[in-house]
C-alpha cells in the first residue's frame, strides 16, 4: 500500500510511494530521482547494474514533473534528503510530463508572478507555495474550532443579492433572469437579520466580491471573509472576540505547522499577545500627522498613514471611535457624540485586517442613517423589516483571510495567499 513520503524511514525497510519527479541527476552508473508528494521529498537511487531493465526503461522515460510510482528497499544515507533513500525494485511512469516545463518547480530558475499565476497548477507544486496553503488551511480550521467552542453557529448567506450591502457602485452586476442582481459585497445584512431570528452568535467563512478598480499588492476583487455577528454585545465584546480568534489562529499554526514554517524559512514565528493595544481614530490622526503624513478629522487613513501608525504601534492594534461619516449606515453612533461611532479597525503594522462595530439596532435611526448616506430605504426593505419586530443590540466584524495569511507569513503580494486569484485583470485560470 502506498504511504506518504514523510512516513518513509529506514525503520519501515520497504516502501511503496507515488509522486512527481522533482529533480533528476544521471551520474553514469547511478541515477537519482527526487520524488515529491505533498508531504515531502524522497531520493530514489537507481544503481543501473543492480535494477531490472524495466526499471531502467521507466527511469529513461520519466521527465521532470512526471508522475511515477515505485516500490523498494529503504536505506539510511546521510547524503540524501531526510537521511534516507529508496532503491526501487519496481518503477512505473503513471503520467509523463511534457518538456520544457512552463516554469521550474524546483525554483532554481525564478519566474515572474504573472507566469506563476498563468501556470498556477505547476506553481502550487512547489513545496514553499504548498506550505502557504497548509498554513492557510490551519488558520481557517483553528478559527472555525475556536468559534464553535464559543457557541457560534456556522451559516451560509446568499452571494446573489438585490441590494448593495453598503451602497455605492463597487458591485458586480448579474444578468439574473428578468431582475437586477449583484454579487454580494459582504454577508453583513444577512448576519444582522439572523440576530433578529434569535441565532445569537453566527459566523461565516465565504467569498465576497468587490468591483474596486485597485491594482495593488493588497487588494483582490474576490476574497474570503471570516465574518461573525453576536447579539447582546457591543464593540468591546466584538474586539475581544476578534483578538482571541486571531491569537488562536497563530497559536494553532505555531503548534501544528512547524514543517510548513520551516519550508518557508520562518524561524521566529510569534503568537501575538492579547489584549491588543487600542487607540482612537483621533490619536491615529495625531500619530500620522506627527510622522509626516498630515490628516484631518474625517480623512481615511492612507497607506502611508497606516505605515506611520503601524511603525509607532509595532504590533497588532485597534483603531476605535471612527467618524460616523466614514462608516457604513448600519454602524451605531455614540448617543452623546453622534459624530463619532462605535466602529473599529484591527490593524497589523502593515495594513488593515478587519473592520467591525456595534450595529444600529433601532429601526428609526437606521432609516435616518440610510437616508444620510444618500440611499433609498425602500431598496433595503427586506433588511429593515426585521428591525420592526424586536432586534437585540449586536456587534460583529469581517476579517480578510488573505490579509491574515499575508501578514502572518510576511508575503509581499496578497495573490500569494490565494489559490486562484481574481483581480482587476485576472479571471483565469
Amino acid at each position: 500500500m502506498r504511504i506518504p513520503i514523510k512516513d518513509v524511514t529506514p525503520a519501515v525497510e520497504r516502501a511503496h510511494i507515488a509522486g512527481w519527479v522533482h529533480e533528476e541527476r544521471d551520474l553514469g552508473g547511478l541515477t537519482f530521482l527526487l520524488v515529491r508528494d505533498r508531504t515531502g521529498i524522497l531520493q530514489v537511487t537507481i544503481p543501473k547494474k543492480k535494477v531490472t531493465p524495466e526499471v531502467l526503461a521507466a527511469v529513461k522515460e520519466a521527465t521532470r514533473e512526471s508522475v511515477i510510482e515505485c516500490e523498494g528497499v529503504v536505506k539510511a544515507t546521510e547524503k540524501a534528503p531526510g537521511g534516507r533513500e529508496l532503491v526501487p525494485e519496481t518503477l512505473r511512469v503513471i503520467s509523463r510530463a511534457e518538456t520544457p516545463l512552463p516554469l521550474d518547480v524546483s525554483e532554481k530558475v525564478p519566474a515572474e508572478l504573472d507566469t506563476r499565476l498563468d501556470n498556477r497548477y505547476l506553481d502550487l507544486r512547489k513545496p514553499r507555495i504548498n506550505a502557504i496553503f497548509q498554513i492557510r488551511n490551519a488558520c481557517l480550521r483553528a478559527i472555525s474550532e475556536y468559534l464553535w467552542d464559543q457557541k457560534f453557529t456556522q451559516v451560509q448567506t446568499p452571494k446573489i443579492v438585490a441590494a448593495a450591502t453598503e451602497g455605492g457602485t463597487e458591485l458586480f452586476p448579474l444578468a439574473y433572469f428578468d431582475k437586477e442582481a449583484f454579487l454580494n459585497q459582504s454577508p453583513q445584512l444577512y448576519k444582522q437579520m439572523l440576530m433578529s431570528a434569535g441565532f445569537d452568535r453566527v459566523f461565516e467563512i465565504g467569498a465576497i466580491f468587490r468591483a474596486e478598480e485597485h491594482n495593488t499588492v493588497r487588494h483582490l476583487n474576490e476574497a474570503t471573509s471570516i465574518d461573525i455577528e453576536m447579539s447582546f454585545a457591543d464593540e468591546e465584546d466584538a474586539m475581544k472576540m476578534l483578538e482571541n480568534v486571531v491569537a488562536s489562529a497563530y497559536k494553532y499554526v505555531a503548534e501544528h505547522c512547524g514543517d510548513a514554517l520551516e519550508t518557508l524559512g520562518i524561524t521566529d514565528f510569534k503568537v501575538p499577545t492579547v489584549p491588543f493595544p487600542r487607540i482612537t481614530y483621533k490619536e491615529a490622526i495625531e500619530i500620522s500627522t506627527a510622522g509626516g503624513e498630515p490628516l484631518v478629522f474625517g480623512d481615511d487613513l492612507s497607506t502611508a498613514a497606516e505605515r506611520v501608525v503601524g511603525e509607532k504601534m509595532g504590533t497588532m492594534y485597534f483603531i476605535t471611535e471612527w467618524p460616523t461619516s466614514t462608516r457604513p449606515f448600519y454602524t451605531m453612533p455614540f448617543a452623546d457624540r453622534p459624530e463619532v461611532c462605535r466602529a473599529f479597525d484591527m490593524m497589523h503594522p502593515r495594513m488593515e485586517l478587519t473592520s467591525g462595530a456595534q450595529r444600529c439596532h433601532i429601526h428609526s435611526l437606521l432609516v435616518e442613517q440610510i437616508k444620510a448616506k444618500g440611499l433609498n430605504p425602500d431598496a433595503f426593505e427586506f433588511y429593515l423589516n426585521p428591525f420592526r419586530y424586536g432586534m437585540p443590540p449586536h456587534a460583529g466584524w469581517g476579517l480578510g483571510a488573505e490579509r491574515l495569511v499575508m501578514t502572518m507569513l510576511d508575503l509581499q503580494n496578497i495573490r500569494e495567499a490565494v489559490l486562484f486569484p481574481r483581480d482587476r485583470h485576472r479571471v483565469s485560470p
